[in-house]
């Protein structure tokens, strides 16, 4: 089976459809690390031969709720090769978990009591001298618990909602205005738990170099962050701690934060006083690195006859653990979207005996948008307007939420990109009513948006005597080509071709740069890039007496110079203040429904992104791809189920919990705007990453209506829920 994280990694390089063949020179740069990941060049976090490393596997609760009565590491600890087992009985002292001012709930402390929060919560760490051995003797560990009732089921626990200190509810105009409106709809949609299951499993080897330094290899987002998180729970100065991951198999928000099995490998290697491998287990993924959280949903909207809203109220629920307030806000994308003068949302919280929750590809505004777009498809039925043209009777000139005028917005163009490139015209608005070789057919669509960002970041630029420019910064790749961007943004500024540039990234000793996450960096690091390879240039006009040259090894060979180097922040102004900055796209999908066995084919897909300039056109259509790929496995595969007399997974797994595989994906097409954002940066370019999922789930299931007549308002759409 292929995972999601290949279509976003190596799509431009394996998927040579005839189409991607047919491809025009001038559609941008290869990956550049392109041939070192499909090679096997590139290591990931656990592919370093570190010398006397030693091997963790955790061992996990098997109730849901409860302490350890009693804990037998015995066998454990005499089986062979074993060096240690790490319990709350003997775990060293992390002294970051015992800091003043410790707040009521906060993340999970591994090893502090005897407490179960969640089925599959680790209770033990074994270390030995071989993975084998360490697999065998985690298996040797028995505990005995005091159980207690457990609550894992959202549905039945709805009445238990709380709205999170974060979270405030929103009104702007009048409240539930849509409940007075001539037309109008009130519906409720179900997004089930979905898990990121990126390739590459989490995985840490961690290092003490001296009593006060540590040193890791981290499948992680941002080493700095990382670098932080480790030195404050174990106290140690932060520039004694490196991180390295300079690459990084995919995470989708899953590798943001530092998780509980990272301290307990770097305690380990503390107790064992020799590096600590740990590698996750597939089984580990679906507890201990979070997920897209199940969240109920509840619609109205209301129109005129002729579509245009009242008003909106958006409500939703989320399932977080007991010990920690996850919060993702899906209602906010119902603030923004379209022009209403009436919209309220409200936003809670249920707590179950479940692992933390956390970001996941579009956080917030994918699960709102499943519910927004799916009931304004339903809206466009009730008033037999185009789904099209409802929006756009309903787009909004000016930030709704702000009244701020917009940096960029070409949504309108996107609308139309799209529609034409899937056929639109060919859509017949009575559901059921279009069939082909015995299959129903049927046209969805779908909008996403998600804020366009700019922060800080640092970037080194050194062009050296060979002519070779190299570029550093601390900030990791996931996939999305991050280096690729880099270094066209490079080769343009600097006239010089892309074979003559080197980013370096993913080490906590570079200059600083944010976590790779919320689409932002292309935006931040670009425009540091950019930025450097600006006073780069400055500086060798001063050099060179005042002359623009492009001949940067002449110049330094004329100046006896081995090198010449600039370190450069950047950051946005204060204009931006004036302004809303997003990012926008369209979804449309073609689906074929057989009307005997409801299965779901879709056989055709196009996503539009408006998203400014594209910086780099290759990897900018493997994120639109593969988002939204992950969109259609959102929609019809993807859930993640608890038998709620256990508390306990069922389908931890790849064979029992589906996501896409080749098989699955259509002809997807990537399509851009391409017009640029003239004050977000100097490229002109915004995040991509987010919104190509974002929409995507609403939009095929509105599809599967218009091809069958049938509503599916809890995902995933399974044939059972069509025949």
């Amino acid at each position: 089976m292929i995972s999601l994280e290949i279509l976003d990694l190596e799509i431009s390089m394996f998927m040579e459809s005839k189409t991607l063949n047919k491809r025009p020179v001038e559609d941008g740069l290869s990956r550049v690390d392109g041939r070192l990941k499909v090679t096997g060049a590139a290591k990931y976090s656990a592919e370093y031969n570190i010398k006397g490393v030693t091997y963790g596997v955790l061992v996990g609760s098997t109730v849901t709720k409860g302490t350890i009565k009693a804990l037998d590491t015995k066998r454990a600890e005499r089986a062979p090769g074993v060096l240690a087992v790490i319990t709350y009985l003997n775990c060293p002292n992390i002294p970051g978990y015992h800091t003043d001012n410790q707040p009521a709930k906060g993340p999970l402390k591994i090893f502090i009591d005897d407490k179960i929060y969640f089925n599959g919560q680790p209770i033990a760490l074994v270390i030995a001298d071989t993975f084998e051995r360490a697999l065998f003797a985690s298996s040797l560990v028995k505990a005995e618990y005091n159980k207690e009732q457990h609550q894992t089921d959202l549905k039945s626990n709805l009445s238990n909602a709380v709205t999170p200190g974060k979270a405030k509810d929103y009104t702007r105009g009048q409240e539930d205005a849509y409940k007075s409106a001539p037309i109008k709809i009130e519906q409720e949609y179900v997004l089930p738990t979905e898990v990121h299951n990126p390739m590459e499993l989490h995985a840490i080897i961690a290092r003490w170099d001296a009593d006060d330094k540590i040193t890791v290899w981290d499948k992680t987002q941002g080493v700095k962050s990382t670098q932080r998180s480790i030195a404050q729970a174990f106290k140690v100065p932060i520039e004694n701690v490196q991180v390295t991951a300079p690459f990084v198999g995919g995470a989708f928000g899953a590798a943001l934060r530092t998780w509980p099995h990272e301290i307990a490998a770097v305690a380990a290697a503390k107790v064992v006083k020799r590096p600590v491998k740990l590698v996750l287990s597939r089984a580990d993924m679906f507890t201990s690195v979070g997920y897209r959280p199940q969240t109920w949903q509840k619609i109205g909207l209301g129109a005129t006859a002729d579509g245009k809203l009242m008003g909106i109220t958006h409500e939703a629920s989320g399932q977080t653990s007991v010990y920690e307030d996850f919060t993702e806000g899906a209602v906010n994308i119902s603030q923004l979207m379209y022009a209403s003068p009436n919209v309220n949302t409200r936003y809670k919280l249920v707590s179950l005996n479940v692992n933390t929750p956390t970001p996941m590809r579009g956080p917030g505004e994918a699960t709102g948008a499943w519910a927004l777009e799916s009931a304004m498809d339903e809206l466009s039925y009730e008033l037999n307007i185009d789904p099209i043209e409802l929006r756009l009777r309903n787009h909004a000139d000016n930030d709704p939420l702000s009244g701020k005028p917009y940096s960029s917005k070409f949504l309108k163009e996107a609308y139309q990109l799209g529609a034409d490139k899937i056929g639109w015209s060919e859509r017949n608005q009575k559901p059921g009513s279009v069939t082909k070789d015995g299959w129903l057919v049927g046209y969805g669509m779908g909008t996403g948006m998600f804020g366009a960002y700019r922060s800080n970041a640092t970037v080194t630029a050194r062009m050296m005597a060979d002519g070779t420019l190299i570029l550093q910064t601390a900030v990791t790749d996931i996939g999305p080509g991050t280096g690729t961007a880099m270094v066209s943004i490079a080769s343009e500024r600097m006239g010089i071709p892309a074979n003559k540039i080197r980013f370096d990234m993913g080490d906590s000793s570079l200059p600083p740069s944010p976590t790779q996450g919320g689409s932002q960096i292309t935006s931040t690091v670009g425009s540091a890039v950019y930025d450097a390879c600006n006073e780069l240039k400055d500086k060798f006009k001063q050099v060179n007496g005042g002359t623009d040259s492009t001949d940067y090894v002449q110049v330094l060979k004329q100046h006896n110079l081995s090198q010449l180097e600039v370190t450069t922040l950047s950051k946005g102004g204060s204009e931006m203040g004036n302004y809303a900055a997003y990012s926008w796209s369209v979804h449309f999908i073609q689906v074929h429904v057989n009307p005997a066995t409801g299965v779901v084919r879709v056989n055709k897909a196009v996503s539009v992104a408006d998203a400014g300039h594209i910086v780099s056109p290759k990897t900018a259509a493997s994120q639109i791809k593969g988002g939204s790929i992950m969109g259609i496995g959102m929609a019809l595969m993807e859930e993640a189920v608890i038998d709620h007399r256990y508390g306990r997974l069922v389908n931890n797994n790849f064979a029992d919990y589906h996501v896409p595989i080749q098989a699955d994906i259509p002809q997807v097409e990537a399509l851009f705007v391409n017009k640029p954002d003239p004050h977000l940066n100097p490229m002109g370019a915004k995040g991509m990453g987010e919104i190509a999922t974002i929409g995507v789930a609403a939009a095929v299931a509105n599809a599967v209506y218009n091809a069958t007549g049938k509503r599916i308002r809890e995902l995933p759409i399974t044939p059972d829920k069509l025949i």
